[in-house]
């Protein structure tokens, strides 16, 4: 029997095709020619059939090189904090400031009052520091790394106390007893799962003791027979066992959303008031910034992170620094805050204003199939109040014959794509995470998918 590979074409021969020279005429030679190899490897290797259209193949096989892998997106799931989407959309200022810092030279290590060399951490710390009633503040590129850096700095070689019920997994599978141990400090759980009493972390005091942490169970709440100590008695404990206390709040809310039915996410300012040495948070979840990590707390330890090593290894770079500067610019008038800052502005939505948005999407989309406003629920995400069900007016578009998760699928491949939600058999779009100005986009999406079905 021959072996039908040995009938597929070689990348000389696609090459002289007419349609594939008329490729070479528009796009780069070494593009098209990596999209020859690589669809005739698909056919040797079987991970694909021979293409029946060898042009055709190759030439979309360019087109997807030609696209960029990270590009825009409409999200239309309700999820405001959505991980996968890149979380917090940043407010116009801080898009501002980016745009002004990476087109050109910047002060982002230079002094212009000395003429010497700056340090870039000085660009947000009075800031931050500030806002959150802190002495001193710290920037790093995410949230994890600033508790790898605080423990490092503070605990490497020895014990640092942590509840049980607060070894948790956050995003991407990362554990918090693994990246205690890349800090180099040495766990020491105390209590048990659902119940740690105070004298749970007084009994494990020794003199190899060097830090208590308290991490905030963002991402899922306990409920019934449980406890665990104020983070104030924590803070005093370990003042007088002369340790420092550590705490990681997550999300970095900075306004009280208590006003929007929005409760149980612990404030950074009220963190830093029970007396914790270092206060820990995230600058892309509910602080509604850019990815970054940030520390505050008590200025000796904050200089203590700022000296040690891996401070230099997750240091932030300049757009990120410009973003979050500008973002919490904001943050100086709470007011403005909420209504400039697009996560808090999501998040406080009001009802009717939800019901008045799906409303004018839906008239926007004259579709061939049924279009229903339905009541339904929005999420933060993030690991953000984990239990909150936000109000919402969902529009549900009915499918064609090929069912609702096609539909999804042709709005995943529009252009830009739309991210919606598959319910009872229809497809959900929930305009609180939708700009209003994206409805004609959404709505022509809708049609094109619906008519291509």
């Amino acid at each position: 029997m021959t072996d039908a590979r040995r009938t597929l074409p070689s990348v000389d021969r696609l090459l002289k095709e007419p349609g594939i020279v008329a490729l070479l005429g528009r796009a780069p030679r070494s593009v098209v020619v990596a999209a020859v190899r690589e669809a005739i490897g698909a056919a040797r290797s079987g991970r694909a059939a021979e293409p029946g259209d060898w042009v055709a193949d190759v030439a979309e096989r360019v087109a997807r090189r030609a696209t960029r892998s990270l590009r825009p997106v409409l999200n239309a799931t309700g999820v405001v904090l959505h991980t996968n989407l890149g979380r917090a959309p940043l407010a116009r200022l801080a898009l501002d400031a980016i745009a002004a810092v990476a087109a050109g030279y910047s002060t982002l290590e230079f002094d212009c009052a000395t003429g010497i060399r700056g340090s870039r951490s000085d660009h947000c710390a009075a800031l931050l520091a500030a806002l959150a009633g802190a002495e001193d503040a710290l920037v790093v590129n995410n949230a994890a790394g600033a508790l790898v850096l605080a423990l490092n700095a503070t605990a490497a070689g020895r014990e640092v106390l942590i509840s049980r019920g607060e070894l948790i997994e956050i995003g991407g599978s990362f554990r918090i007893p693994d990246i205690l141990e890349k800090s180099g400090a040495i766990l020491r759980e105390v209590g048990t799962t659902n119940r740690t009493h105070l004298d749970d972390y007084r009994a494990a005091l020794s003199e190899r003791t060097a830090a208590i942490l308290t991490v905030h169970r963002s991402n899922f709440e306990q409920t019934g027979f449980v406890s665990t100590p104020k983070p104030a008695d924590l803070a005093a404990l370990s003042k007088e066992a002369g340790i420092p206390y550590l705490f990681d709040v997550g999300g970095g809310l900075l306004v009280n959303l208590a006003p929007w039915g929005l409760s149980g996410e612990p404030l950074v300012q009220e963190a830093v008031a029970t007396g914790a040495d270092l206060v820990l948070f995230s600058g892309d979840k509910l602080l509604g910034g850019p990815q970054a990590g940030c520390l505050v707390g008590r200025a000796p330890r904050v200089a203590e992170a700022r000296r040690n090593p891996f401070a230099r290894a997750m240091r932030a770079d300049k757009l990120t620094l410009a973003a979050l500067e500008a973002t919490l610019s904001l943050y100086q008038d709470p007011t403005v805050a909420v209504q400039q800052i697009p996560v808090l502005a999501m998040l406080t939505l009001a009802s009717a204003e939800l019901a008045r948005r799906a409303g004018a999407l839906a008239q926007a989309i004259q579709s061939r199939g049924a279009v229903e406003l339905l009541p339904g629920f929005s999420a933060v995400g993030g690991g953000a109040f984990p239990s909150a069900r936000l109000d919402t007016t969902l529009v549900a578009v009915t499918p064609g014959p090929q069912g609702a998760s096609h539909l999804a699928l042709r709005l995943r491949q529009a252009a830009p794509p739309v991210i919606g939600r598959v319910q009872s058999d229809r497809v959900v779009l929930d305009p609180r995470t939708l700009p209003e100005e994206s409805f004609p986009m959404v709505a022509d999406a809708v049609n094109a998918a619906l008519i291509d079905e």
